[in-house]
């Protein structure tokens, strides 16, 4: 509408224009060459707009003719960055697809249209390193540092392959120089990873507070690798230094209340200044959440020269914190094995022998009924036999980081380096076809065709099986007990006799248990009530 009505606007002018001109009529003298040409104004102006006219035309076609040369030039520069384009496309999608001949030609005719750009050169190194030529990819690399815009590129990339070749400190001084450059979360991680394997905790804490503030990881994060590595501080500076201990010990539980190994060395190192109340809130907390043996040992060994029954009644008073679990039960058991109270250690054992709790009995299970056992009736057959089950029994809980099974936790996981890699929790297992027949058999043949009906109650049953098991004497021979981590895989045949298949006994030369050590002090009273009396200790601790 609005160009419409400027339309008719530039017309009525013009209209009135030549109206006015036809009014008042006028002429145009001009002398060329000494002739005299005479017109009216009206024509002279047509004149001048045809001249006008003219002369922009002419000055176009002069510049069109001095602009061909960069006109072609721009085109081909045009084609040459398309071709450069689709085949730096082409090149990615290759590297992507895992073809390494492909990836390497593409990169080829990238370089040859789009020479020096960023995204060529990360073509190259990524077609080199594809076809295995770390020594083409690194020298990319190397030239991508002389340029600001590629420098953080070729930083990462150098440090790939310094870790490639297990140059750690190579990769760490590339890390540090990237950190330089721009806050990059694969720099500050690979600082934190080297200073930790170093077991440098000092500067691994300085690399989380820089990677922090720099808001390379959030603040759960932060505080739970601040704990992790306050804990590596303290357990090495517990034996000089145990007051240093303490205090990073509790600073540690302060963001990480359940963090283990943490609670086991704070409530240690409590007890043995005298602090048995805060020792015992902090080892609660933590069992609560994850039941494990170092908590448990922390807790019922907090008092020098306690009787085994005082152990007991503070074993059960920590397994109410995770009632059920199979860790609380094996506490207890333990504990009140070293009381010799073995019916009550058989009873606590039973839902876990019989598979009330869910599954098989594991290896502790079973090397905990050969204790009970032998403390009760000696080298007997159903000691045998258990040793036995122990040997093909599940794994327990272990402390576990990137497949690496330890007996100890560790603030940094031996195979990746990672910060708090370790968790307490069951290796996976894979049955081997027998087992996996034997289990497959009825609950009362898994142990052979000599296992009796469960006749006397659920915590009898196992050993009324073994009664047609060699009794044990001086003579008979014993194998011995297999330890914790080293259960060698057994060989068993086929069929439902399988579980009565033993190997060729040897000489039992003394064996340990699997469990963690529950043992007194030296000065144990043995099974008395010597603080809390016949009625046993009151619900809770009492440390007073």
């Amino acid at each position: 509408m609005i160009r419409a009505l400027v339309f008719f606007v530039v017309v009525a002018v013009l209209a009135l224009g030549a109206t006015w001109l036809a009014d008042h009529p006028g002429t145009v003298l001009v002398t060329w060459g000494g002739q005299d040409y005479q017109f009216s104004t009206l024509v002279g102006l047509l004149a001048v707009l045809v001249l006008a006219v003219v002369l922009m035309i002419a000055w176009a076609i002069i510049r069109f003719v001095f602009n061909v040369p960069a006109v072609l030039s721009v085109a081909s520069r045009t084609r040459r960055r398309n071709r450069g384009l689709k085949a730096l496309s082409r090149g990615m999608v290759a590297v992507g697809s895992g073809d390494a001949a492909a990836a390497k030609r593409h990169a080829a005719e990238a370089g040859r249209f789009m020479q020096g750009d960023p995204m060529t050169l990360l073509l190259k190194a990524q077609a080199a390193q594809l076809a295995g030529d770390r020594d083409a990819a690194q020298a990319i690399f190397t030239q991508m540092l002389d340029t600001s815009e590629t420098r953080a590129l070729g930083l990462r990339g150098l440090h790939m392959e310094a870790h490639r070749k297990g140059n750690h400190h190579a990769a760490y001084m590339f890390a540090s120089e990237a950190q330089k450059v721009a806050s990059l979360p694969w720099a500050g991680q690979a600082v934190l990873q080297h200073r930790a394997a170093q077991r440098d905790w000092a500067g691994a804490l300085a690399a989380v507070e820089r990677n922090a503030g720099g808001g390379l990881i959030d603040r759960p994060t932060a505080n739970r690798q601040r704990a992790v590595l306050q804990t590596a501080i303290a357990q090495d500076c517990a034996e000089r230094s145990p007051d240093e201990a303490i205090r990073l010990a509790r600073e540690a539980l302060r963001v990480a209340p359940t963090l283990v190994p943490a609670a086991a060395l704070a409530g240690r190192l409590l007890a043995s200044r005298g602090d048995l109340r805060r020792a015992a809130k902090i080892i609660e907390t933590a069992f609560a959440e994850t039941p494990h043996p170092d908590l448990a040992a922390a807790y019922i060994n907090a008092r020098v020269g306690d009787s085994a029954l005082d152990r007991l009644g503070r074993a059960e008073t920590l397994a109410k914190r995770a009632a059920g679990q199979p860790e609380s039960r094996l506490i207890v058991a333990r504990a009140a094995l070293e009381a010799r109270e073995f019916d009550k250690a058989r009873q606590i054992m039973a839902p876990l022998i019989n598979g009330e709790e869910g599954s098989r009995p594991t290896a502790r299970t079973c090397l905990m009924m050969a204790d009970i056992e032998e403390a009760e009736h000696g080298e007997t057959g159903a000691l045998f036999e258990w040793l036995q089950r122990a040997a093909r029994a599940p794994h327990d809980p272990a402390w576990i980081a990137d497949g690496i099974i330890s007996d100890t936790w560790s603030p940094v996981s031996p195979a990746s380096g990672r910060i708090d890699a370790f968790v307490w929790e069951t290796p996976n297992e894979q049955l081997s076809a027998p087992e996996q027949r034997r289990m497959a058999l009825p609950h009362d043949q898994q142990n052979g065709p000599g296992t009796p009906p469960e006749a006397d109650g659920p915590a009898r049953s196992i050993e009324q099986s073994s009664s047609a098991a060699p009794s044990g004497d001086s003579t008979t021979p014993i194998p011995e007990r297999p330890i914790a981590g080293e259960l060698p895989p057994q060989v068993l045949p086929t069929g439902p006799v399988e579980a009565a298949y033993l190997p060729p006994p040897v000489k039992r030369q003394g064996y340990r248990s699997v469990v963690f050590p529950l043992a007194g002090a030296p000065d144990d009273p043995g099974p008395t009530r010597s603080r809390y009396g016949a009625s046993g200790p009151r619900d809770g601790l009492d440390f007073n």
